[in-house]
């Protein structure tokens, strides 16, 4: 292998492996490690909802609009690493009518098409629904597969001519004359690797990878229950219109559909409890959309943590915390050609990865444009393949197990 990459990106998840194709297409010499399978971390074990940024539309406007921006562009690019579902936001009785009036408002403000529905129309798109449902709209939602969207972004960033390493954590990382001299890699790699830029996209993990280098970033990481349930038929997603609170979220699979999610913050990404009442409170919020779900045979459940980023948070409930994203030049701290992306989405990857890829392609002189937006990921178009390559880079995760590899 290359000991000397320019840059090395540690973190194997949707941004990273992102990051990694981003540089390799603009010219830049890239390697990728993580401690794990690809995608194993949050990207992995999210609710896979493609996001149409309504959710955020009204607290957070420039979040809200990245996310349709992104959400367009993975229909464009990502083919079978998606599902087209679109999306309904549902307001129950007792839901405040004036939310829902300014939801639908900060969406339209944004580019977020929508359309309204009454209650008729509403139990009509989605038999089953709750009788309680008092009116909707309709959004660009969609599905995502996040194992099958990793590998594809590991596996165009490798044809590019990126190094990516599942199962090779970082084991140090050596500072020398304000600037990080070498980087120890174990597992499969097992070597002292000596970039000139390294790029920390570990998500929830930031802190520990950051501590390595004798910096701080600021986590402040949540975790969230889902629910895998047996139902079919349902077709668009469900949001319940009010402000985010537990069991919010339904996300139609092919005959199962997930419930979620909690949030509780958490101290240690890798060491945390987890809590039944997560899982009953879930499920019952779920079901005052959905009713059957409350009976549903239970197919898998998993916590995933979030990768929340409030260098000041110092409260108990963390939903209020943007879900925008962040990149930390460490330069500030004395660490030079050390970055950190933190916060963001699922849906945002491919943008964290193009913001970061600018910022280090202007410290290595590089001038050559971003093509991510237009250029199809790796084998898109052919799901069987991006099974094996799933499989190739450590194995299917929680969140699309049903779909991936079956």
């Amino acid at each position: 292998m290359n000991e000397d990459p320019t840059v090395l990106v540690i973190g194997g998840g949707a941004t990273g492996t992102g990051i990694a194709r981003d540089l390799v297409a603009r010219g830049v010499d890239a390697t990728l490690v993580d401690r794990g399978g690809l995608g194993s971390g949050t990207s992995g074990r999210s609710h896979g909802l493609l996001h149409s940024g309504a959710r955020y539309a009204e607290a957070d406007a420039e979040g809200a609009r990245e996310c349709i921006e992104e959400n367009r562009t993975l229909r464009e690019i990502a083919g079978g690493c998606i599902r087209e579902t679109d999306g309904l936001f549902v307001r129950l009785a007792g839901d405040d009518p004036d939310y829902f009036e300014e939801k639908i408002a900060a969406s339209e403000a944004v580019g977020i098409p929508t359309d309204r529905l009454e209650s008729d129309e509403v139990r009509e798109a989605v038999p089953g629904l709750a009788t309680g449902v008092e009116e909707a709209f309709r959004v660009p939602d969609g599905v995502v597969y996040p194992s099958r969207l990793v590998a594809a972004n590991a596996a165009d960033a490798e044809r590019r001519g990126a190094s990516v390493y599942p199962h090779a954590p970082v084991e140090d990382v050596t500072v020398r004359g304000g600037a990080v001299d070498s980087v120890r890699v174990g597992g499969d790699v097992n070597a002292t690797l000596s970039p000139e830029v390294v790029v920390n996209a570990t998500g929830a993990w930031a802190d520990r990878i950051a501590g390595m280098a004798g910096v701080e970033v600021g986590m402040a990481p949540s975790r969230g229950v889902m629910v895998s349930v047996e139902y079919e038929g349902l077709g668009p997603a469900l949001n319940r219109c009010r402000d985010p609170d537990d069991g919010d979220i339904v996300v139609p699979h092919d005959g199962e559909v997930v419930l979620g999610t909690t949030s509780v913050p958490v101290s240690d990404p890798d060491d945390y409890e987890t809590a039944d009442w997560e899982v009953e409170r879930s499920v019952e919020e779920c079901a005052a959309m959905l009713p059957a779900v409350a009976d549903a045979p239970t197919v898998r459940t998993w916590w995933g943590v979030r990768p929340l980023y409030a260098p000041d948070e110092d409260g108990q409930d963390r939903r209020g915390i943007s879900r925008g994203f962040t990149l930390l030049d460490h330069e500030r701290d004395g660490v030079e050609g050390f970055y950190s992306v933190v916060g963001g989405k699922l849906t945002t990857y491919r943008r964290m990865a193009e913001v970061t890829a600018d910022r280090v392609c202007d410290r290595l002189g590089v001038d050559a444009p971003c093509v991510t937006a237009t250029e199809p990921l790796a084998h898109a178009d052919d799901p069987e393949r991006l099974d094996e390559l799933v499989a190739e880079y450590g194995g299917a995760n929680p969140t699309d197990a049903d779909v991936v590899g079956t």
